[in-house]
C-alpha cells in the first residue's frame, strides 16, 4: 500500500483526495448517522471513499500501524484483485442490501501471496446534487481474528468431546419406587452418572445427589403426587460424579391394582441439561433484547402470516398516542400517516398481503400522533422469514421516533444553504435556483431577469463603527431588498456586501430598470443603528435571460459586468448589460495578464521627470514614472497595463519594483556625489491596505542608507477616499514624522476637500495639467490655477504645475506665483542611463 500512498489520502479519481477528506469529514462531524462507521477511528485502520458504482476514488496512506501490504493497488476497481470471488460477491450484496450494512471481516490477497483478515466497515452517504458515495475503513484484525479462530476451535473440540460423553449416557435412567415414595431399584447408568452405588441411592439416598438448591422444592412436589396419585414431571440438578451439576428432567407414573390403589411408581430420569440451558439462555435473550428496545425506545410490528395476527409493542403505541384497547389494524394505522405517505405505506401493505415484501425493507413516514395530533417522523426497519417453500411465516418490523434527528438534519441542511445574518439562500443554493430557471426558460422559450447588488461602502461602515453596524445595515438592506422585490422573485446573499435576485416576471430591460429605481429610492433612507445613521447606497447590475445570455453562468458573469460598470461609474445606479461591457471586460483581462507578466518578468522601470524651479531652472528633484519593456513594442506607458492599478496584488507588486529601482538608483547618486534632491514615486491605495506601507518604505530607505529627505510620496485623492482611511492616515503620519514629504498628485481633478488638507500630513500640491494645458486662453482654468497657489502658499504647501509643455505657460505661471513645475517644456521623462542629476551646489 505504501507504494502509492505518498500523501496524507491518496487521490484515484479527478478529485483531491484530501479536498474530498475535507468536504467530506465536515459532513461527518455535522451528521448524526456517521458516527457509527467512523467511531472508534483508532490505528490499524485505513478510510476510504468510493463511488456509486463501486470504484474506490480516495484512500488514506499506510500508517505504521497498518501491517497489511495489498497485492495489487485497490484504486478504482483494483480491490476486487484482493478478495476471492466468493467474497466479491458477499461484499456486492452486502452493499446493494442497504446503505448502512454490518461490518465484514474478509480475507485481503497480500502481496507476500498471504491472506490477512480485515474489518470492513462502510456506509453510503447522498448530499444534494451530487451522486452518492460510500465511505468506509479498512482495520487490520488478522491476529484478532487468530485468536478468535483458536477460540472457536477449542470450544467446538470441547463441545465435541461433551456431546460424547453425553451420547454415552444412557438417554434415561430408569427407577422404581414403593407406594411410599421410597425408591427401591435404579438402572446401572446411574453409577455412570453420579458415581453413587445403586443400592446407596435406594429409599431417600438419591436425595443425596440432588442440588442443595432444589431439594426443598422437588421433596414438595414429589410429596404432593404420592399424595395425588398424579404423574409426576420435574427438573432437579443431578451431581454428577466429577462434583459438576446436570439438569435432569425426571417423569413417574404410578401403577394401580384393579381397586386404584398405587402399587408402584415407574419412572426415568432423562439427561435435559441442553434443552434447560438453551431456554435460560432464551429467556435471557429475550429479556435483553427487551431491555434493549425499551431503552432503544423502538416500537415492534409483528405480524403472522400464517394466522394474520398483528402484534403491536406498549412503545409502539405510546409512540403512535394510542391506547392498548385500540386494535392493531391497518386501517388504525393508515388514518394516522400523512396523506402525502399514505400512498407508499399502502404499497407496502400490499406487498406484505401478495408475499412479495423482500426479506429487508426500510421506510420512513410522517404520523400524526392519535392523542394530540403532533407530526412526528417514524423511522421503520423491517424483516420477513421464509419457509423452506418461500411462503412468509412472520414480519417484524421496528419503529423510532427520529422527528429530533430529522429537524437536526433539516437545521443542518438549511444552514448549509443559508446565510445566517440574514437568513437568505447562500451563493450555493442561490446559484442551484437559477439554474433550475434558466432550464425552465429554455424549455419555455421565455425571458427572465437577474440584478446584482453591491452595497456601496459597507466596509466604510464596519471599519468606523464596528462590525455590529456592518451587520444590522447587512440585515436593514435584506429586509428592505425582501420589501421592494416581486412575489416570484428569488433573493440570495451571494458574499459579503453582493446579493442576488432573479424572478420571472422580470422579462425585459425596462421592468429591470423599474424594480432598480424602487431599490435605490428605497436604499436611500438611512438605516438608524443604536441612535446613529448608516448610508445604504446600492450599486446594481442587471441582465435578461434569452437577451443578454442564453445559460445561466453567461447570465450571471453579465450581469456581474454590469455591476462593475455601475461601480465604476460612481456607484448608487443600475447598469444593464451590453456587449461593450464584455470587450471592456477582456481588455482589463488582458491589461491584467500584461501586468502579471511584469511583474513575474520584471519589467517595470522608473523614468525619471524633473522637477524645476522656472525661476532660475534649477532641478528641484524628480518623479519617477512607470515604463515597462514589451519584448516587442519596446518602452510602454503605464496606461496599458492601467487595469492593474486596481489590483491590489499587482499594484502592491509593481510599486514594490519601482521602490527597489528608485532606491538603487538614489543610493548610486548619492556615492557619486550627485544630489538628485527629492525623488517621488507614486503610491496607491492598494499600497496603503496592507497596513504597513510606511514601515517597508522606511525600512528600506534605512537599510540603502538614504535620507528620508530625498524621498516623497506621491498620492491622489481618492486615496483619502477610499476604504481604509484609517490606515491611511497613520501611513501618511509616519512618513511626514520620519522626513518623507507627502505629495497630492492630480489636485482639483476629484472630491477631496480643504478638511483633507488639514487633517492629512500634505506638504505639497500637484496642480492637474488639465488646469494647464488651456491656463493662458480659459479664464476659468486660470482662476482655478491662482486658487491653487494662493491657497498653497496659506497652508504653506510647495505647489508644482504638472504639464507645462510652452515657454508661455511657464511665464504665465510665474506671473500667477508658481514657480515650481514639470512638464515636456522643462524635461522629458528619462531612463536612469540617459540623465545625471546635478551636484551639491
Amino acid at each position: 500500500m505504501d507504494r502509492f500512498a505518498d500523501r496524507r489520502f491518496r487521490d484515484v479519481g479527478s478529485t483531491s483526495g484530501d479536498d474530498l477528506f475535507a468536504h467530506d469529514l465536515f459532513l461527518q462531524r455535522n451528521n448524526p448517522l456517521l458516527p457509527s462507521v467512523f467511531e472508534p477511528v483508532m490505528p490499524p485502520l485505513l478510510r476510504w471513499i468510493a463511488d456509486c458504482r463501486g470504484r474506490l476514488i480516495a484512500i488514506e496512506r499506510s500508517n505504521r500501524y497498518f501491517q497489511p501490504r495489498f497485492a495489487a493497488d485497490p484504486a478504482g476497481l483494483g480491490w476486487r484483485a484482493l478478495l476471492t470471488g466468493v467474497d466479491r460477491r458477499q461484499l456486492i450484496e452486502t452493499a446493494v442490501a442497504s446503505p448502512r450494512p454490518q461490518p465484514l471481516t474478509l480475507p485481503f490477497l497480500c502481496a507476500d501471496g498471504q491472506i490477512r483478515w480485515c474489518l470492513l466497515r462502510m456506509m453510503c452517504i447522498s448530499v444534494p446534487r451530487q451522486s452518492p458515495r460510500w465511505y468506509g475503513t479498512v482495520e487490520d484484525v488478522h491476529e484478532r481474528h487468530d485468536r478468535e479462530s483458536r477460540a472457536l476451535a477449542m470450544a467446538l473440540a470441547e463441545s465435541r468431546d461433551h456431546y460424547r460423553a453425553s451420547v454415552d449416557l444412557s438417554p434415561q435412567v430408569p427407577w422404581t419406587a414403593g407406594p411410599d415414595g421410597l425408591i427401591e431399584e435404579v438402572g446401572p447408568r446411574w453409577l455412570d452418572l453420579t458415581g453413587m452405588d445403586a443400592h446407596k441411592a435406594v429409599g431417600t439416598g438419591w436425595l443425596g445427589a440432588l442440588h442443595p438448591e432444589d431439594m426443598q422444592r422437588v421433596v414438595a412436589i414429589w410429596g404432593r403426587h404420592l399424595s395425588s396419585g398424579a404423574p409426576v414431571d420435574v427438573d432437579y440438578r443431578i451431581r454428577l460424579r466429577d462434583g459438576s451439576y446436570r439438569w435432569m428432567r425426571s417423569r413417574a407414573s404410578a401403577r394401580r391394582n384393579a381397586q386404584g390403589t398405587i402399587l408402584r411408581w415407574y419412572g426415568t430420569l432423562e439427561d435435559v441439561h441442553a434443552e434447560r440451558l438453551a431456554q435460560t439462555a432464551l429467556t435471557d435473550s429475550e429479556e435483553r433484547f427487551r431491555l434493549a428496545v425499551q431503552s432503544a425506545r423502538l416500537g415492534i410490528w409483528d405480524f403472522d402470516c400464517v394466522t394474520g395476527v398483528r402484534t403491536w409493542s406498549k412503545e409502539f403505541r405510546r409512540m403512535l398516542g394510542l391506547g392498548d384497547h385500540q386494535p392493531a389494524t391497518s386501517e388504525v394505522a393508515m388514518a394516522l400517516v400523512h396523506p402525502e405517505d399514505r400512498e407508499r405505506l399502502q404499497a407496502m401493505v400490499s406487498a406484505v398481503a401478495d408475499g412479495v415484501m423482500p426479506p429487508h425493507f426500510e421506510a420512513t413516514l410522517r404520523i400524526y400522533r392519535a392523542d394530540n395530533g403532533a407530526l412526528r417522523w417514524i423511522r421503520s426497519t423491517g424483516w420477513m422469514t421464509r419457509s423452506d417453500a418461500g411462503r412468509p411465516l412472520r414480519i417484524i418490523v421496528t419503529f423510532r421516533d427520529v422527528s429530533e434527528e430529522h429537524d437536526a438534519e433539516e437545521r443542518i441542511r438549511w444552514a448549509a444553504t443559508h446565510d445566517p445574518m440574514t437568513r437568505l439562500p447562500n451563493r450555493a443554493l442561490w446559484q442551484a435556483t437559477l439554474e433550475e430557471m434558466a432550464a425552465r426558460a429554455r424549455v419555455d422559450d421565455k425571458h427572465f431577469g437577474l440584478l446584482l447588488l453591491d452595497i456601496d461602502d459597507l466596509k466604510r461602515t464596519n471599519d468606523s463603527m464596528g462590525h455590529d453596524a456592518g451587520d444590522a445595515l447587512l440585515c436593514a438592506f435584506a429586509e428592505r431588498l425582501a420589501a421592494v422585490a416581486p412575489p416570484d422573485a428569488v433573493l440570495g446573499r451571494l458574499g459579503g456586501d453582493e446579493f442576488g435576485l432573479a424572478a420571472e416576471s422580470l422579462t425585459d430591460s425596462a421592468k429591470l430598470e423599474g424594480l432598480a429605481a424602487s431599490l435605490i429610492e428605497a436604499m436611500r433612507t438611512p438605516h438608524v443603528h443604536q441612535g446613529r445613521s448608516l448610508d445604504c447606497g446600492v450599486s446594481i447590475g442587471g441582465a435578461v435571460f434569452g437577451e443578454h445570455a442564453g445559460a445561466a453562468d453567461d447570465l450571471l458573469k453579465a450581469a456581474d459586468l454590469a455591476l462593475y460598470a455601475s461601480k465604476g461609474a460612481g456607484r448608487g445606479r443600475l447598469t444593464l448589460f451590453h456587449s461593450s461591457l464584455r470587450s471592456e471586460a477582456q481588455q482589463r483581462s488582458s491589461m491584467i495578464r500584461m501586468a502579471r507578466q511584469v511583474v513575474v518578468d520584471r519589467l517595470a522601470t522608473p523614468y525619471y521627470q524633473p522637477r524645476i524651479d522656472m525661476r532660475d531652472g534649477r532641478v528641484l528633484g524628480y518623479e519617477a514614472l512607470l515604463r515597462w519593456h514589451h519584448p516587442r513594442m519596446g518602452v510602454q506607458l503605464p496606461g496599458t497595463i492601467a487595469a492593474a492599478f486596481d489590483h491590489a496584488e499587482i499594484a502592491v507588486a509593481l510599486t514594490q519594483q519601482m521602490l527597489d529601482a528608485v532606491t538603487q538608483d538614489i543610493q548610486v547618486w548619492l556615492r557619486a556625489g550627485l544630489d538628485p534632491g527629492r525623488v517621488a514615486i507614486n503610491a496607491s491605495a492598494a499600497d496603503f491596505a496592507s497596513g504597513d506601507f510606511a514601515d517597508r518604505i522606511l525600512g528600506q530607505l534605512h537599510r540603502t542608507e538614504i535620507p528620508t529627505r530625498h524621498f516623497e510620496v506621491e498620492v491622489t485623492e481618492t486615496v483619502f477616499l477610499g476604504r481604509g482611511t484609517d490606515q491611511v492616515e497613520r501611513a501618511l503620519n509616519h512618513f511626514a514624522a520620519a522626513g518623507v514629504q507627502v505629495a497630492l498628485d492630480d489636485f482639483g481633478t476629484g472630491f477631496a476637500s480643504l478638511t483633507h488638507l488639514k487633517e492629512y500630513p500634505v506638504s505639497v500640491l500637484k496642480i492637474d495639467r488639465s488646469f494647464i494645458s488651456n491656463v493662458e486662453q480659459d479664464a476659468g482654468d486660470a482662476a482655478i490655477v491662482d486658487a491653487i497657489v494662493k491657497m498653497g502658499g496659506s497652508f504653506d504647501m510647495e505647489v508644482v504645475a504638472e504639464g507645462v509643455e510652452t515657454a508661455a505657460q511657464a511665464d504665465f505661471l510665474l506671473r500667477l506665483g508658481c514657480i515650481v513645475a514639470q512638464g515636456f517644456h522643462l524635461g522629458r521623462p528619462l531612463p536612469v542611463s540617459d540623465f545625471t542629476p546635478p551636484r551639491p551646489c
